[in-house]
């Protein structure tokens, strides 16, 4: 499994924050993690191609 660590903004409390995705498959995958600061749900979707990430989506769950 080959991992990349992502920094973006946690759309909640708009800290940085960073999480390590599994760029070992490739196509386009979502689940929901916890911001690390504030603990809200972040959508994260990704899709990975040839090992790079080339495009990462992050939303609020209201």
């Amino acid at each position: 499994m080959e991992e990349v660590e992502q920094s973006f903004q946690c759309p909640y409390c708009l800290e940085a924050i960073s999480m390590i995705l599994d760029v070992s498959l490739s196509g386009t995958q979502s689940y929901i993690e916890d911001c690390e600061v504030c603990c809200h749900p972040i959508q994260v979707t990704y899709t990975v191609e040839e090992n790079e990430i080339t495009s990462f989506d992050c939303q609020r769950i209201d």
